[in-house]
C-alpha cells in the first residue's frame, strides 16, 4: 500500500481511478506487489483486471492515483519505460509476430536485466519449452495457439524481468499445454521473479501465488493470503460465480 517499504515492495499502486471516456472503470484501486512474491488477480469477466494491468503498464493513463516503482513515482510512464524498469508482460492475445520465426521472436526482446543480469538466455528458454526447440525456425503464423503462448512467455523472460505479468496465459489452450504453462509459471516463481497472474482457473492461481486479490466492479474487495482464500470455497463461489 502507500506506506509500504520500498525495501520489500517493488510496485505500489495507490488509489487508482481509471476511465475509458466517461466510463469509470477503476475505483480507487490500491495494490502492493512485493519483491520475489507472486500475486493472483481474480475476478469475473469485465471487473477491471486487464484495465488495472494496462494502467500499471502505461497503456492507459489514470485520472488520479499513483504508481510507484522502488519508491519512485512512475504514474502514467509509457510502456517502454515500464519495460525498462523490469516488467515482462504476457498480454491476453499473445502478440506473436507472425512473419518472424520462433528464434527471431525471442531474440528481438533479448536484453540484460535492470542490474545487468542475463539469467534467461535463448538456450534457457528453449530448454524450458522443449517444443519450441523443435519449432525454432517456424514462423509465428505456423504455430499452434499453445506454441504461440510459449513464445510470448519466452519473449518476456528474454528481457530478464523482475516482474512477470501474465494475463490469461492459459485461455483457450489444450489441457496438456495448460499443464505445461503452469509448470513454467511455477519455475518462474521459484527463481525469485515477482509475478502478477490473471487466470480463470482460480484454483491454479491460488496454488501458484502467495497473495491474492479479488476485483469486483473496478474495486478490490478481497486481499488475502492465497492459501487462506483457497480454504474458503463458499466465499470464492460467491465472489467469482463458480
Amino acid at each position: 500500500m502507500a506506506d509500504a517499504s520500498a525495501d520489500t515492495t517493488m510496485f505500489d499502486i495507490h488509489d487508482l481511478h481509471t476511465y475509458y471516456g466517461d466510463s469509470h472503470i477503476l475505483h480507487g484501486v490500491s495494490l502492493a506487489i512485493p519483491r520475489g512474491k507472486a500475486v493472483g488477480l481474480l475476478g469475473r469477466n469485465g471487473m477491471g483486471k486487464t484495465t488495472l494491468i494496462r494502467t500499471l503498464m502505461g497503456y492507459v493513463r489514470p485520472r488520479s492515483g499513483t504508481v510507484h516503482c522502488d519508491g519512485k513515482n512512475v504514474t502514467a510512464a509509457p510502456p517502454e519505460k515500464m519495460a525498462r524498469l523490469g516488467i515482462g508482460y504476457v498480454p491476453e492475445g499473445r502478440g506473436v509476430f507472425p512473419n518472424l520465426t520462433v528464434k527471431e521472436n525471442l531474440l528481438m526482446s533479448a536484453r540484460a536485466g535492470l542490474n545487468g543480469e542475463r539469467h534467461w538466455t535463448y538456450d534457457r528458454v528453449l530448454d524450458t519449452f522443449p517444443r519450441l526447440k523443435e519449432r525454432w525456425n517456424n514462423g509465428g503464423n505456423q504455430l499452434s495457439g499453445g506454441e504461440q503462448q510459449m513464445v510470448s512467455i519466452g519473449r518476456a523472460l528474454m528481457t530478464n524481468p523482475r516482474l512477470m505479468i501474465l494475463d490469461e496465459a492459459t485461455e483457450g489452450l489444450a489441457p496438456l499445454v495448460v499443464a505445461e504453462i503452469w509448470r513454467v509459471i511455477a519455475e518462474i516463481r521459484s527463481t525469485g521473479i515477482s509475478t502478477l497472474i490473471v487466470d480463470r482457473d482460480y484454483r491454479k492461481v491460488l496454488a501458484n501465488t502467495d497473495h491474492a486479490v479479488v476485483m469486483e466492479k473496478g474495486r478490490l474487495v478481497v486481499s488475502q493470503d492465497s492459501a487462506q482464500l483457497h480454504a474458503e470455497p463458499e466465499r470464492l463461489a460467491q465472489l467469482l460465480g463458480v
